[in-house]
């Protein structure tokens, strides 16, 4: 069917590109997708409003269906987390300077740049590197490009993958490296950190995350980067820059590329999360020409001897080389990148390091008080943990279940036993032990 604003809906112009692909019709595309997934029917929409005030009391009703994290005692983690939001944050990036309908990027100045460089300049020195990128959409594409850089960087085409990885992160890594780069799964210890395995010279990159999908942190990570980098290949490490008050920046224990999410720097669950995620390096020329993302520095302006705040070493991005760059990158998150500089600058080095300490006690407070409940094991409980961790109960959904008609959300499912917590700041020994005892009702 031929659409008179979209060129490409001509039938004449569609299959002259579909030839130039190198397939037959646009369902091509999407044979990577599981037909269990897929519709294979028109879309189920409602009838047209009629009127503004309709629409907005239509979706007035959607969203009064949801649960803010905010409104019950919610203890959901796994990927984006319920960390103190400061007034000063929203106040900031909700500034018409910054807050913009693409992204926090207009092509206009007014300290944008100058926000993004402190941005990178205050994660630099928290993560103990020298060039950081200005965000990328989330901490699932700063992993997957993180490890098609070491790929890139060593010519080599697999990768060594923690199996402690959320199966909807791991899901997007086997989407992001297909079909070039092959993924083998690194086993998990008893410990619950990474288990034996063997790095030969086909290996691009090892990596890990810390802490992992059970909150535990990994304390093998130098051994891991010497027994990468003897068959040369790099270290990777997925790390939530929250934690680095207190535990030691992946970089200083022979991380080559470090990688995350910074939600947990000043935005809100916002029921999934404002999410974008960050890529550091040292200042290797070769190893920095890899980043396909945007990096911010003081640059020259086309004044001789004009220096300003802007983009650095362009030519690399595909906005430069178009066709022709190592990996696509479009719309950066960088309103948010602002927004976690406003909250590291809030923080600074001696509250980060306070409310890492307090995260970690009210993580280990939790974890002795729950095991204490007859019927529940917490997993690992010997390893270090940050802010995340395991349980082993009966029936999951059961708890679940019985915990939500008290107003509790006590976690995430990862299985039918198994039940992922999380506790941060803004938990209360209160709120911890209301758990606990609601808990013990239940399993009782």
């Amino acid at each position: 069917m031929t659409h008179p604003y979209i060129p490409n809906a001509e039938p004449a112009v569609r299959a002259e590109m579909l030839a130039a692909i190198g397939v037959e019709s646009i369902e091509d595309f999407y044979t990577d997708i599981p037909t269990a997934l897929r519709l294979n029917r028109p879309l189920d929409l409602p009838a047209p409003m009629a009127s503004e005030p309709e629409l907005v009391r239509h979706m007035r009703g959607l969203l009064g269906r949801n649960t803010d994290t905010t409104e019950v005692l919610s203890f959901l983690g796994g990927g984006c987390y319920p960390h103190h939001v400061p007034a000063v944050c929203d106040e900031i990036n909700s500034r018409g300077e910054f807050l913009t309908a693409y992204a926090g990027e207009p092509y206009e100045d007014h300290g944008r740049f100058q926000a993004l460089f402190e941005y990178v300049s205050m994660m630099g020195e928290l993560l103990e590197q020298d060039v950081v990128n200005v965000p990328t959409y989330d901490g699932f594409q700063a992993s997957g490009t993180a490890l098609r850089m070491a790929a890139r960087y060593t010519d080599r085409s697999k990768v060594l993958v923690t199996a402690a990885i959320g199966t909807d992160k791991l899901s997007k890594l086997r989407d992001f490296l297909a079909p070039d780069i092959e993924i083998t799964m690194i086993p998990v210890a008893e410990n619950g950190e990474a288990g034996a395995f063997t790095v030969d010279d086909t290996v691009a990159a090892v990596y890990l995350e810390s802490p992992n999908l059970y909150g535990v942190v990994e304390t093998r990570t130098a051994e891991i980067a010497e027994l990468a980098h003897n068959q040369g290949a790099l270290l990777v490490v997925s790390a939530d820059p929250i934690s680095l008050g207190v535990l030691a920046p992946p970089a200083t224990l022979g991380a080559d590329i470090v990688c995350g999410d910074i939600q947990s720097l000043g935005m809100h669950q916002n029921y999934g999360g404002g999410h974008a995620g960050y890529i550091a390096t040292r200042d290797e020329p070769r190893l920095v020409a890899e980043f396909p993302s945007r990096l911010f520095g003081i640059a020259p302006t086309a004044v001789p001897g004009e220096y300003g705040f802007g983009d650095v070493f362009y030519d690399r991005t595909s906005f430069a080389l178009r066709e022709e760059g190592k990996e696509w990158v479009g719309t950066a998150a960088s309103l948010w990148g602002i927004t976690a500089g406003v909250y590291l600058a809030l923080m600074g080095p001696e509250g980060m390091r306070e409310l890492g300490e307090t995260i970690l006690a009210r993580t280990r407070y939790a974890m002795d008080e729950l095991a204490a409940v007859p019927g529940v094991r917490v997993r690992h409980a010997a390893a270090v943990h940050f802010r995340e961790f395991a349980i082993e109960v009966a029936d999951t959904d059961a708890l679940l279940t019985a915990l939500r008609e008290r107003g509790i959300y006590a976690g995430i499912p990862l299985d039918a036993g198994t039940l992922l917590v999380c506790v941060t700041e803004r938990h209360t020994k209160d709120d911890i032990d209301t758990l606990v005892r609601a808990v013990r009702e239940v399993q009782g």
